[in-house]
């Protein structure tokens, strides 16, 4: 009985070959069965793709070895379609640069695909002289924005301008259909912008060169007589032109949206500012009223005398070195359309009152910052109490505040809350 027993428990314990075989078919990819083995090279292609997006390069590289298959899917040409190339010397950068011969593998299979590229490169000339060269291999190209961008100066400065000229227009002749192209601190020059406007007028939406010193206001100029299209500029206070701002208001133009302007003393007290008139800016605002202007001041305190004498359509305004309280006045009585203002820094006298003139006049205040300023307890909470509800950004560093006889910082952040609405303190570090 023993023996008969045994024999009765082995034989309902064996599977028979074709149920396991049945099993294994019915466990493959697709099933629920979360224990049974993924085929991974009988994954569909578009399951692929989505991994494959979400891969860092090297890692994306890597996967493409695992079969014939993910190798055929890293290929696909919406792969290729965005991608930033990097480029860095080993001794004098951290960052991981492109492999050579992946770069290579993209010129030559999928110049055609690249749409969205842009170029990162450490302080060292090679770097930028790398960028250079990838430029000028991309005959097939049909890019739609581009951008050069340096962690470090000097950079692309460091290339020699023909060089450079020569890379860029490779693009700009090929291309046909650019649209947004940010090109800040190189020897971009007026010659390359003609190439680009011949080409590109139609399609360009966005041009960012700040700090390109080979530019002249009439290169600029050329770009707002043909591209009508442009919604947002970027570029140095020099360039700018009572001619350029009435360009940008023709009928002929949309509406721009975005005008960045960055004041830089290049040579401290040797260089005199000009000053744009107000009837220039009132015809660009009346054509584009919903623009924002958007100034970055670094200027010392005896430079600042061109600015804001008459009354100015900007938005928003960043000091990054010390502005006077006389010059606060003026923003006070002659920026209406201030929207945000950033103060990094002034001096030992209290702007109560030019704070308060300010919140007073500027209606559409919404977002303050200051730095190493000062301002009593008292001037700010009623700074506060004239903007209200308005304002949904206030940082202000917590030295900048003077304890007075009413108010204590303690007191303070209380009633500050109570005028904006929302819990508030001061900042102990900045937060632009």
């Amino acid at each position: 009985m023993m023996k008969r027993a045994r024999q009765k428990v082995v034989v309902e314990n064996q599977i028979p070959q074709t149920s396991r075989k049945n099993k294994k078919q019915k466990t493959c990819f697709g099933e629920s069965d979360p224990l049974a083995p993924v085929d991974w090279g009988s994954l569909p292609h578009h399951v692929i793709l989505c991994i494959f997006q979400f891969l860092p390069l090297v890692d994306r590289a890597r996967a493409s070895s695992v079969c014939r298959r993910w190798n055929e899917v890293f290929h696909i040409p919406d792969l290729w379609r965005r991608f930033e190339f990097e480029l860095t010397q080993p001794a004098t950068s951290y960052l991981k640069s492109t492999h050579p011969d992946l770069i290579q593998q993209i010129i030559k299979k999928h110049a055609d695909h690249l749409q969205y590229v842009s170029f990162k490169v450490d302080s060292s000339t090679e770097s930028a002289e790398a960028a250079c060269d990838i430029l000028s291999q991309l005959v097939n190209c049909s890019i739609k924005t581009l951008g050069l961008i340096s962690t470090a100066k000097p950079s692309f400065m460091n290339v020699s301008k023909a060089h450079f000229a020569s890379a860029l227009t490779v693009v700009f002749v090929n291309s046909k259909s650019l649209s947004s192209i940010k090109i800040d601190d190189t020897p971009l020059d007026d010659p390359s912008l003609k190439v680009l406007v011949a080409n590109n007028s139609d399609t360009l939406k966005l041009l960012k060169m700040s700090s390109c010193p080979h530019l002249s206001p009439a290169g600029v100029l050329c770009v707002a007589d043909h591209c009508h299209g442009l919604k947002e500029l970027a570029l140095n206070y020099y360039i700018l032109s009572d001619e350029l701002l009435l360009a940008l208001s023709t009928e002929k133009h949309v509406d721009l949206e975005h005008l960045r302007i960055d004041i830089v003393s290049e040579n401290p007290g040797q260089v005199e500012f000009h000053t744009i008139k107000k009837q220039s800016w009132d015809a660009f605002v009346k054509h584009s009223p919903k623009v924002n202007i958007v100034m970055y001041f670094f200027l010392y305190e005896e430079e600042f005398d061109a600015f804001f004498r008459e009354e100015t359509p900007v938005t928003h305004l960043y000091f990054g070195r010390a502005v006077s309280k006389a010059m606060l006045g003026r923003i006070g009585m002659n920026c209406p359309r201030l929207i945000e203002l950033v103060v990094c820094a002034n001096g030992l006298q209290p702007l109560d009152d030019e704070l308060i003139q300010i919140a007073e006049r500027c209606k559409n205040l919404t977002a303050m910052g200051l730095g190493e300023c000062e301002v009593t307890c008292r001037g700010f909470i009623e700074f506060v109490k004239v903007c209200g509800g308005r304002l949904n950004q206030l940082s202000i560093m917590e030295e900048v505040l003077i304890p007075d006889n009413d108010y204590s910082l303690d007191r303070l952040h209380l009633e500050v809350s109570k005028h904006l609405g929302r819990m508030w303190f001061p900042d102990m570090m900045p937060t632009w």
